[in-house]
């Protein structure tokens, strides 16, 4: 029997190399588009794939969150993996516009607000999952008298 997507054990690494290949892979085919007249992309679109890219990259990896057997080890690996992903966009973002991420207009801000998004993200759902634990060895028929 396959297991559900979110039932899956999978490494942050592993998470972020499929986002940035979908990044690549956008970035190239409107590149492409571009190219051929069919498509006058805008200059900063490469900014806007590479931040879209970066929270859904976060939500995804705070979900996965919920079935890792250690939670600071697999924070440490997300935050290092988000910072990878976030370095990779940029430098392709970079790449493809011509624009450093300070002449990006606005998009240094969105790349700090989804930062700190995931940050935000990571630890509510692992805050959520600690309550349900605690929730699950609770007896709720008659609670616990505490002294």
């Amino acid at each position: 029997m396959a297991l559900s997507l979110f039932e899956r054990k999978v490494d942050p690494v592993r998470q972020a190399v499929p986002f940035f290949g979908a990044t690549l892979i956008i970035m190239l085919f409107t590149l492409l588009l571009d190219q051929t007249g069919w498509y006058e992309r805008d200059r900063l679109f490469p900014w806007s794939v590479a931040t879209a890219f970066l929270l859904l990259f976060a939500v995804f990896n705070s979900l996965m969150s919920l079935n890792a057997d250690s939670f600071m080890q697999y924070w440490g690996r997300s935050v290092y993996s988000f910072m990878g992903l976030a370095l990779a966009n940029g430098l392709v973002a970079w790449l493809f516009s011509g624009l450093t991420i300070g002449q990006a207009q606005s998009y240094r801000w969105i790349y700090i607000v989804v930062t700190i998004g995931f940050v935000v993200f990571l630890t509510m759902v692992n805050l959520m999952r600690k309550i349900i634990q605690f929730a699950e060895k609770e007896e709720w028929n008659q609670p616990r008298r505490r002294r």
